[in-house]
């Protein structure tokens, strides 16, 4: 149990300082990438880019889940499993761009459909990268996986910027997305050097490629239902308000979903070295719970705070303010807790070998979303519209966690008690924040937004600071 300790707390750190660090580079030039693009520019790139995650997450039909979980795995092995993820690759590349005209007129915006180009090319990027990143998640080094995401972020940001002051509009972002994956597929190869040889043996994979069937599944499940709301708010309001929503949702879902892809991607390899010791199973489960209370509901919560006066500063090319996404981010900043601890539990499930299980979860919350903002698509005007698709993020996560909790209690004995427990100190210390924030506003001068919004960084680097105190004093000496 020691050893899986060891590996998540030196995977949580390595990872943890690139997962900030890339998410600090990505987030800055995103919001600056607002000056230069009108919001019909941004709703347009958000649409393509979330159409293209949702492609992406065919990449090796789940296989490299299979290859982190998998006993052991021969050279001959590895080289069939990459030409066939880069064929596969190759073949959904095809398929995107002969789809695109018809997406293109599905939307109504016919010039759309010349920024699939763009995903098309990503596809086989991203999947000659697989194995060399799988091999790299197998063996627990993180630190190269660690350079590798950070390098590949910095690029795809540069790129961005520099078009996007270039006056390059919507395919600043497009390219950004696009650039994203060949530094990926750069920097893993020299991580992590593999060459493969040109003879095949299809028979070898056949395991690897059933499991990752089943885990693909969960993958496409999961990219839906990251993207379903982009993709069904951009059809029914249009490109205009799907970019307020779209700013409403990163502010309050990239910081959460930084720390939750971490947690899983620590968490993953461990929780498939220990799959078949549930006791070991729940030490490591409440060891990640432990790091989203602590790291993720203080931020939530100052997201909340700050909606009003950080939306009241943000505008687009034309001068056109986004102060309308403030109710949709309080509530999404909600919902993102929630979010990201239900993610924690698909993770787990993979890596204990049931990728079914997950993806029954996945196909779940992604009806519940799907078929909820088609009601609201239906039946509610543009301007309360995303907010009540807001709202729906925040209702569809208790029914799920309550489910998720009896399961975690027949399956695997382990009780919900303790994994409510590590919100407890999180929580008190959230509280008093809002306190601190609710007394700041009464003081005179502090009622322009900019003065408004340097209360609440100053609230919640304050509660960070009592809660990390906090944190060392528990550890034993």
């Amino acid at each position: 149990m020691q050893d899986h300790r060891r590996a998540l707390g030196r995977g949580f750190n390595w990872l943890g300082g690139a997962t900030i660090a890339a998410k600090i580079i990505d987030f800055a030039t995103i919001l600056a990438m607002l000056l230069f693009l009108s919001k019909q520019q941004v709703g347009i790139a958000s649409l393509v880019i979330s159409i293209g995650m949702v492609v992406e997450a065919l990449n090796g039909l789940g296989t490299a889940e299979a290859l982190i979980q998998a006993k052991s795995v021969s050279r001959p092995q590895l080289d069939t499993l990459f030409w066939y993820v880069v064929g596969a690759a190759t073949l959904v590349a095809g398929l995107t761009l002969a789809t695109a005209p018809a997406v293109a007129w599905l939307y109504g915006m016919p010039a759309m459909a010349q920024y699939f180009v763009a995903i098309a090319i990503k596809q086989p990027l991203v999947g000659a990268a697989l194995v060399p990143l799988a091999l790299m998640n197998r063996s627990l080094q993180f630190e190269r996986i660690a350079i590798v995401n950070v390098c590949a972020t910095f690029g795809a940001a540069l790129t961005r910027l520099v078009l996007g002051a270039s006056g390059a509009g919507v395919w600043a972002l497009v390219a950004g997305y696009v650039a994203s994956g060949l530094f990926i597929m750069i920097g893993a190869w020299i991580a992590h050097p593999f060459r493969p040889r040109l003879g095949v043996q299809p028979a070898s994979i056949r395991p690897l490629a059933r499991f990752g069937v089943r885990s693909a599944a969960s993958n496409i499940s999961e990219q839906m239902f990251k993207n379903i709301d982009y993709m069904l708010i951009g059809w029914f309001y249009g490109p205009a308000l799907l970019a307020v929503y779209r700013v409403a949702f990163d502010i309050a879902m990239e910081p959460a979903m930084a720390v939750g892809t971490l947690v899983n991607r620590t968490a993953l390899p461990v929780f498939a070295r220990a799959a078949g010791a549930p006791a070991e199973l729940g030490s490591i489960l409440l060891w990640s719970l432990g790091k989203i209370a602590f790291l993720v509901t203080p931020l939530m919560v100052a997201l909340m705070l700050a909606a009003g006066p950080l939306t009241a500063l943000l505008h687009d090319s034309h001068g056109a303010s986004y102060a309308a996404a403030a109710m949709p981010l309080r509530l999404l900043a909600a919902a993102a807790l929630l979010r990201i601890v239900t993610q924690l539990f698909s993770t787990m499930m993979i890596g204990i070998g049931r990728p079914g299980l997950a993806a029954r979860l996945a196909l779940t919350t992604l009806g519940l979303l799907a078929c909820s903002i088609l009601a609201v698509g239906c039946t509610v005007p543009a301007g309360p519209g995303i907010i009540a698709a807001s709202a729906i993020w925040l209702a569809i996560y208790p029914p799920v966690l309550l489910w998720l909790a009896a399961r975690l209690r027949r399956e695997w004995r382990v009780r919900p008690g303790p994994l409510l427990a590590v919100f407890a100190m999180p929580v008190a210390g959230s509280a008093a924040m809002v306190l601190v924030v609710a007394g700041g506003g009464l003081v005179p001068g502090l009622q322009h937004p900019a003065s408004q919004l340097a209360v609440v960084i100053a609230a919640t680097a304050l509660t960070y600071l009592g809660l990390s105190r906090y944190a060392r004093r528990q550890v034993p000496s």
